[in-house]
């Protein structure tokens, strides 16, 4: 393989994090040699982290997902700091949806999209078909029951879907991907929490500037001040990056 469809490890509190210099080695990584790999992609910042100390089940998960890397700064600064000279970007997972879409339309991979309110999911299939003729081959909005969930798996693998994205926040679309891989383990899994809400212009991201500035936390802090005693809980994280702990 090339050097653009590998890349190195990085071990944070126990994690094994997949070092992409930036967004275009994370596609040509996914997409390597021309065909799609096949696993779960989970994006990792400190306050997953932190969910994987507290939660022994949130921890499995993320361990078993093939390909974790690191979509919040602080991650990216603690592996620099832990690993010296290493090259990593932040790729953060609404981006790196966006691009794997387009990339997914040029190639004419099928996508099957799960998650978000009935109309947002609605909008979402629209806009990806005109703005990058992605080939979509089935959704379901987040508001199923739980005995409908293993129809909902068969339809998945009756679709043929390469890439099965889940829109459903964590740890549940974790979960839904465990389980869905159990009965259709040919597809690329990615979970996107808000990312359709984020796409179809209902939530506001950052600033460009904001987001360069690794300031996007501080952003949604200012924009709801409720975040404040989620942010509070990353300080335990920020101990281990400055004692070393990582």
């Amino acid at each position: 393989m090339t050097e653009l469809t590998t890349a190195p490890s990085y071990t944070i509190r126990g994690l094994s994090l997949l070092g992409w210099r930036d967004m275009q080695h994370a596609l040509d990584y996914l997409y390597a040699g021309g065909s799609l790999r096949s696993g779960t992609l989970v994006a990792i910042n400190a306050e997953k982290i932190l969910s994987a100390e507290r939660d022994q089940q949130v921890r499995v998960l993320i361990d078993n997902a093939e390909y974790k890397y690191a979509d919040g700064i602080s991650v990216v600064r603690s592996i620099r700091k832990k690993f010296p000279g290493a090259v990593v970007s932040r790729v953060p997972g609404a981006d790196l949806w966006e691009a794997l879409m387009q990339r997914a339309g040029g190639e004419g991979s099928p996508v099957f999209l799960i998650g978000g309110k009935p109309e947002i999911l609605a909008q979402t299939e629209a806009k990806l078909r005109k703005q990058w003729n992605v080939n979509i081959v089935g959704s379901q909005d987040g508001y199923f029951k739980a005995e409908q969930q293993q129809a909902l798996f068969e339809r998945i693998r009756e679709s043929g879907a390469a890439i099965v994205t889940v829109a459903m926040g964590s740890p549940r679309q974790e979960l839904f991907m465990r389980d869905c891989r159990k009965v259709y383990p040919d597809a690329l899994y990615m979970g996107v929490g808000g990312t359709y809400d984020v796409f179809t212009g209902h939530v506001k991201r950052a600033p460009k500037v904001w987001q360069n500035l690794g300031l996007e936390w501080l952003y949604r802090l200012l924009s709801q001040p409720s975040r404040i005693t989620r942010q509070i809980k990353l300080l335990r994280y920020l101990a281990w990056h400055y004692t070393g702990r990582l």
